[in-house]
């Protein structure tokens, strides 16, 4: 049985992006390059680390900012970080460095060496957004907008 290859949903991705792009103007469009915030997570009964935000570079049309996150579990668990460009004149937000792996394609063969799934991308570019939605309904410091 031949399998059909897997086509990237275009739409999908553009639609993660650009709500990416929104809920993070919400945490980082008033920093200047070089400033930090810090985002303090929290559950129902427990701590779930602190989120953190920096503006590496700052241009008209592009803001360049890294995501990362620190906890309890930082010494046994590598930290997620990323890489996050805002195409401000596109309104769209789009994960360029994950875990130190840059330039990611829009689809993969499978497998393939790096094991990277046939939609790669798009999971990136969703996980940042599930990241950006939790910190921003659960994030417990006074500089954070609070959701609707």
């Amino acid at each position: 049985m031949r399998k059909t290859a897997y086509v990237t949903d275009l739409k999908t991705l553009q639609a993660e992006c650009s709500s990416n792009y929104l809920r993070l103007c919400r945490l980082v469009m008033d920093m200047e390059p070089g400033e930090i915030k810090e985002v303090p997570l929290a559950g129902e009964h427990a701590r779930f680390g602190t989120l953190w935000f920096e503006v590496l570079e700052q241009a008209p049309y592009t803001t360049v900012a890294r995501v990362s996150q620190t906890g309890v579990l930082d010494s046994f668990v590598d930290s997620p970080r990323m890489t996050v460009h805002l195409y401000h004149d596109a309104d769209m937000a789009e994960v360029t460095d994950f875990q130190r792996q840059r330039h990611f394609q829009g689809r993969y063969r499978y497998p393939n060496p790096q094991m990277h799934q046939p939609d790669e991308k798009l999971q990136i570019n969703r996980f940042l957004g599930e990241w950006l939605q939790h910190g921003l309904a659960h994030g417990h410091a006074a500089n954070v907008p609070e959701t609707p």
